[in-house]
């Protein structure tokens, strides 16, 4: 054989040759009817010259399916596919139960957002908090690297009393923060608490909207009432959403027939008629107040806008996520699903609850440019658009642009926040501590028949202080005194909320730690005040 024709310079000229010869082949088989061309043609074109070119064979049918999760993403936050074999599993968190670390999240950019932390579930006890970022899982880093939703679903839940190691990026941290998380089974319920806060005040709890919130909702209502309660706390707070239904069903209860709740506009209905209640609310002339968050989204938000905006109640907190996108999940022929963007919630009054997402908008970094602007501790700091001014029933003026603003607005509670707290929260400890103390303590608090008998059983603050700061330094974090004095009534109330919570259920958290907590004692206070008593309006249907 001639070596010159193993020279790259001799036989390279005639493979580009070959090539540009089968390319111009190629585009004249697909590509010669340019009057029928357009982005779908495009996209059989490439698939065709994918399947007959390509260096290696290649399952064209597995790579169009890859392209559906960026498809739908690129529409807007809250478009997604479902593949079929995760259907069941994504559903399950609003119908049924399954096992796994007891987190909501977002997925937005390749950042896994925790939006809400299950109310006992694995990942409350481990020392998971709402706006935490998981980094890695099990030792994989998932920050950027392009995980699905449903990816992150599925290596989240496992087996009951598997193990799964997350790193977390949290913003009162420079360094990352390492969980062992035991998945358990997480219980589909949605309340959290219902009990008489005050005299003739009652307060409810409801952490998300599923199919059972409604029924669980007016069960508890009714029992409050039978207690005596004849006013009411709604607790909004840290509540993701889920299905629309619940919330209106629930704003039905306290408004007056005719009242609008909530309109939809979309392609399909550009006017967007309300829903409207019916007059049939067996809570129609109770005093009512609206506690909400940063985290508050969704079915939350349409609730509260759907009662203020009729002013039927107060609504107290900091400004809610801004989620106003409405999805209609549609199962495909091969049992996966989308869940597409139909249209925009309305609240009463004409605002649109969803914030923007325009290109160039860091939507996942919504909530910590809020933070890092002040806006958790200045009303002063929120940015009010003018131009998107709105009225209430009564004349009050509301603010559209993304979220529900709240009346009485209550910062983020900071008072008693330390390093050395910081330092002892991010390690888990406070949560760790408790439920070692219940477990060696358990036979003596089991006797405890409510939170006051078990607030009883407890050691004095002092006492129990020390006792917290030993299993602290035993675990890493040096007493610091000076701090730790600082921070001593925040430490005492959330351990005995905790032990609480492990003794009595996730109610007894709520009856302990509500006494010191700026929000309710705000709603409370204007209960009682007589400020949340707004005149009753009635409309004919």
């Amino acid at each position: 054989m001639n070596n010159r024709l193993k020279k790259t310079s001799v036989w390279m000229p005639f493979a580009l040759a070959v090539a540009l010869v089968a390319g111009m082949w190629i585009g004249k088989v697909f590509f010669n009817d340019s009057a029928k061309w357009n982005s779908r043609s495009k996209l059989d074109a490439i698939m065709e010259i994918i399947e007959r070119a390509y260096v290696d064979n290649v399952d064209t049918d597995s790579l169009i399916e890859a392209s559906f999760p960026g498809l739908l993403s690129s529409l807007d936050p809250h478009s997604v596919y479902i593949p079929a074999k995760d259907l069941q599993n994504v559903n399950e968190e609003l119908t049924g139960s399954f096992s796994g670390i007891g987190i909501s999240f977002n997925l937005l950019n390749d950042s896994i957002n925790v939006l809400e932390v299950i109310s006992g579930g694995p990942s409350e006890k481990a020392g998971l908090l709402p706006g935490d970022k998981i980094v890695s899982i099990n030792d994989s880093l998932v920050a950027g690297q392009g995980w699905s939703d449903v990816r992150v679903r599925s290596s989240l839940r496992g087996e009951k009393g598997s193990v799964v190691k997350l790193g977390i990026k949290r913003h009162t941290s420079q360094r990352l923060l390492n969980f062992d998380v035991v998945r358990g089974d997480i219980p589909v319920t949605s309340i959290d608490a219902s009990y008489i806060i005050a005299p003739k005040v009652g307060f409810v709890k409801i952490n998300k909207f599923g199919s059972n919130t409604y029924s669980e909702f007016l069960t508890s209502m009714v029992n409050l009432a039978a207690e005596g309660a004849e006013k009411f706390i709604i607790d909004l707070r840290g509540n993701g959403g889920g299905f629309m239904e619940p919330a209106v069903l629930i704003a039905n209860e306290f408004l007056p027939a005719g009242s609008p709740i909530v309109s939809m506009r979309g392609k399909t209905s550009p006017d967007g008629e309300p829903t409207v209640s019916d007059g049939s609310g067996t809570f129609l002339g109770n005093d009512l107040v609206v506690l909400i968050d940063e985290v508050s989204a969704s079915s939350s938000e349409i609730l509260a806008g759907a009662l203020q905006d009729n002013d039927r109640g107060l609504v107290i907190g900091r400004r809610s996520f801004g989620k106003g996108l409405v999805q209609n999940q549609m199962e495909l022929p091969d049992s996966s699903a989308i869940r597409l963007t139909i249209a925009r919630y309305y609240t009463p009054s004409g605002r649109c609850i969803q914030k923007t997402y325009a290109p160039g908008t860091d939507y996942d970094r919504d909530i910590i440019n809020r933070y890092e602007h002040g806006e958790f501790y200045n009303a002063d700091s929120i940015k009010l658009d003018k131009n998107l001014a709105f009225s209430t029933v009564h004349g009050r003026t509301v603010y559209g642009g993304g979220g529900i603003m709240p009346d009485i607005f209550v910062p983020n509670d900071t008072i008693g926040v330390t390093s050395y707290y910081l330092n002892v929260v991010n390690a888990g400890l406070i949560q760790k501590y408790t439920f070692d103390y219940v477990d060696r303590n358990r036979a003596r608090l089991e006797n405890a028949s409510d939170v006051k008998d078990m607030l009883k059983l407890l050691p004095d603050d002092d006492t129990l202080l020390q006792d917290f700061v030993s299993y602290s330094q035993k675990n890493g974090i040096a007493p610091r005194w000076y701090y730790i004095n600082i921070s001593r009534d925040l430490l005492v109330n959330q351990l005995k909320a905790l032990i609480a919570r492990n003794t009595l259920g996730v109610e007894g958290y709520y009856r302990v730690y509500n006494d010191v907590d700026p929000t309710v004692v705000s709603g409370v206070s204007s209960l009682l005040d007589g400020k949340a008593a707004f005149p009753i309006t009635e409309k004919a249907l």
